[in-house]
């Protein structure tokens, strides 16, 4: 499993995932569940993964090889679509042909699920961030959810609640992510390091921050026993 998060911001977006991959308890790895498309000045598009890594990888592929096409058209490439929503169904379509593909190659009914989250702007339009389902549908995140996740989400969604809104700087919500995927890495073994940040700033139309946060990196140590203090502090400060 993994888990990744994005928020939608009025400074612009925050995105953050893990890296690992069980295939059971004695066979973990490391797998990049973060892809960075731009072309600045123009447009920055961020996806994150989630699921079967023969559905991500092969569908990632195909967004790269649909690029890449000398006869890439608006439909068939996210790099020359013109709307972000658009981008999204394609990401979206892709998703799902990729997955029946593969769940009939399995002959297994929805063997091989998975989701992504896109993020992204272009020149002239606004910053917008979608979760895709397994099916290729999906939603986008609102002033009223500013963020969305994927994967094992629950740990990390309390703070995510309670902490982010429209209103939260770049700054914060880059805390609140990291906070949010601390509390998932203590309490699921599925999740671990290392982790990939990125921030894209309004109307920057690139990546304007991006960061590898490696297994002790002591800025995210201090920042989760901080965290830790602060939540023993404010229990013990509770009344019954």
């Amino acid at each position: 499993m993994t888990y990744c998060v994005g928020l939608l911001l009025n400074e612009g977006m925050v995105l953050l995932s893990d890296t690992r991959t069980n295939a059971g308890l004695d066979n973990i790895s490391t797998y990049r569940k973060m892809f960075t498309f731009q072309d600045e000045g123009e447009r920055v598009i961020v996806i994150l993964t989630a699921g079967s890594l023969s559905v991500t990888q092969t569908t990632i592929a195909q967004l790269h090889d649909a690029i890449d096409d000398p006869d890439a058209t608006p439909d068939t490439s996210i790099m020359l679509a013109p709307t972000m929503l658009k981008v999204a169904q394609i990401v979206g379509e892709k998703l799902s042909q990729v997955r029946a593909e593969i769940d009939h190659k399995l002959s297994v009914s929805q063997g091989a699920s998975a989701s992504m989250i896109v993020a992204g702007q272009r020149k002239g339009g606004g910053m917008r961030l979608f979760l895709i389902y397994p099916e290729g549908n999906f939603i986008e995140a609102t002033e009223d959810t500013p963020f969305l996740q994927i994967g094992e989400h629950k740990y990390g969604k309390p703070i995510l609640d309670r902490v982010v809104k429209p209103s939260t700087s770049l700054e914060d919500g880059q805390k609140a992510v990291l906070l949010s995927m601390d509390s998932t890495v203590r309490s699921n073994l599925s999740v671990g390091m290392p982790l990939d940040l990125a921030v894209v700033e309004k109307d920057a139309l690139r990546i304007t921050t991006k960061r590898r946060i490696e297994a002790g990196d002591p800025a995210f140590r201090a920042m989760s026993e901080a965290w830790s203090t602060a939540l023993r502090e404010g229990f013990a400060k509770i009344p019954i």
